[in-house]
């Protein structure tokens, strides 16, 4: 695994970094290939990472993630700044383990997107109507700003914020959340998150979805014209690679 790329925040520190690494690796006769890698380094924070993988979305069956922290907040990223020098020992020196986080298969139309922490539908302009099926049989019709359906990997973002579970690090499952539903004697939803296994086919639908985006990560597209949003857990997924020892308790305690 030596062709590698760098992904990296557009700010300062992270810049210096990403110059520090493409010298050191190159030094060490690795290749940088930005077409064909097969190690992507990230330095910045998650929002980089998940830049990253989507720039890499077609390649992600031949390509592995680790990350370097100089950003607000580091889930993803397994190095900080302070440990330069341990993350040139292990990736020069040690073969990591492949830990795979599973993406969202998301349908719109006759396209596939794909989220590796969530999807959200929202709508700022006016209250949104949402029904939602699962497997086919109708659930609930929600109204308010709209619905986060999130992964494990997406269970401490925009999940957490809504009051959902953290899910922990392994569990390959769904989780529903609605976004401010209005809740009153003639408007009832189930109001608390709803966790799914991982072969769940949620489908989302409204007779009205303009004025709302689908917002998948941290990227989004018009609904305007669109009728229905199926999602699934895909078979693909993003690899990381660990070269040490990975504490999803300590990652949690880091994030509050």
């Amino acid at each position: 695994m030596n062709k590698f790329a760098v992904v990296a925040k557009k700010d300062e520190k992270s810049s210096l970094i990403e110059r520090l690494v493409k010298k050191r690796l190159i030094t060490d006769n690795w290749i940088m290939d930005k077409e064909h890698p097969q190690l992507i380094i990230c330095v910045g924070g998650d929002g980089t990472q998940l830049y990253a993988v989507h720039k890499y979305i077609d390649r992600l069956e031949s390509v592995c993630f680790v990350g370097i922290h100089t950003g607000t907040l580091g889930f993803f990223t397994d190095y900080t700044v302070a440990e330069l020098d341990t993350f040139f020992l292990d990736i020069l020196h040690h073969e990591p383990n492949i830990f795979c986080s599973y993406l969202l298969d998301i349908h719109v139309d006759e396209k596939h997107l794909y989220a590796l922490n969530e999807l959200r539908i929202e709508n700022v302009k006016r209250t949104q109507e949402v029904k939602i099926s699962v497997d086919g049989e109708s659930f609930e019709t929600c109204r308010g700003s709209g619905i986060c359906l999130s992964t494990q990997a997406g269970s401490t973002a925009y999940n957490r914020s809504l009051g959902g579970a953290v899910i922990d690090n392994g569990l390959n499952i769904m989780q529903l959340a609605e976004i401010t539903a209005i809740q009153h004697r003639k408007q009832r939803s189930l109001g608390n998150p709803y966790i799914l296994k991982m072969d769940r086919k949620v489908t989302l639908t409204s007779d009205d979805f303009s004025d709302a985006l689908l917002c998948y990560d941290h990227l989004h597209q018009s609904l305007d014209g669109i009728k229905q949003i199926v999602a699934t857990m895909s078979e693909r997924c993003v690899r990381f690679a660990r070269y040490r020892e990975y504490s999803y308790l300590q990652r949690l305690k880091n994030l509050y």
